[in-house]
């Protein structure tokens, strides 16, 4: 009969070579202190930022969502463009750009410039290279970003544009110091945002935002908001810079 001495050993051992390995999500998330995580709810991830639920991305499947005839009267879309903060000789950065809505209008406002189209999805960045040669559109340049980043080169930008896309970025703190790097000194972002203060505006509660909630997300990640201008119709316009 072994000892007591020798059995708990025995039991130890056992406990240690019978445990089971952490999962990778489980690993991932005692890596991802940044984060926490709940159950998701219709149309989130389930992971959380400062108090915030991540949206899930909308699919390029609802390309034809972005390019709906009514979107200038429900967004006033002109008027967004024509208070951009730039010259004619910016680079921007259109983070997210879908079919390229705003890139190849904003494209048209900085002749002299560039605009880096942004996007994660291949149908996308298909699409996007094909239009713009249709178009010639030469100041446009088609890039794949990353969850993370947007590959730009740092210190390259001049304005980086979010439309509606903020709220869906898997890692918006490594995402913002990614792109505090891209900006350049006085480099701004613009995040375009539905109004999550306003329940008359006809969006899922995940894919609207708080100035809020947004401040808190921003200055945790070194940014100050320099501009904040509610003229668009269901819109927040809120433009931050470096602090």
């Amino acid at each position: 009969m072994l000892s007591s001495k020798y059995s708990l050993l025995l039991i130890s051992s056992l406990l240690i070579y019978c445990k089971p390995k952490p999962t990778r999500q489980q690993t991932t998330k005692q890596q991802d202190s940044i984060y926490t995580y709940k159950t998701p709810s219709a149309d989130g991830t389930g992971k959380m930022y400062k108090g915030r639920e991540i949206a899930r991305v909308m699919g390029f499947s609802g390309a034809e969502w972005l390019e709906r005839d009514t979107r200038q009267q429900e967004e006033n879309v002109k008027l967004a463009i024509q208070n951009l903060p730039v010259t004619t000789q910016s680079t921007i950065a259109d983070i997210g750009a879908g079919t390229g809505y705003y890139t190849f209008r904003i494209a048209s406002k900085v002749k002299q410039g560039k605009v880096y189209a942004i996007e994660l999805q291949d149908d996308a960045i298909t699409y996007l290279k094909k239009r713009s040669q249709s178009i010639h559109q030469n100041n446009v340049v088609v890039v794949k970003g990353s969850e993370r980043s947007p590959n730009l080169p740092d210190n390259s930008i001049d304005l980086a544009v979010m439309v509606d896309v903020y709220h869906e970025l898997a890692y918006p703190h490594e995402y913002l110091q990614s792109l505090r790097k891209c900006l350049k000194p006085e480099g701004k972002i613009l995040l375009l945002e539905y109004r999550g203060e306003d329940p008359e505006v006809p969006i899922k509660e995940l894919h609207k935002t708080t100035v809020i909630q947004v401040n808190k997300e921003m200055v945790a990640n070194g940014f100050k908001l320099v501009e904040d201008k509610e003229f668009l119709p269901i819109q927040h316009f809120l433009v931050y810079q470096k602090r």
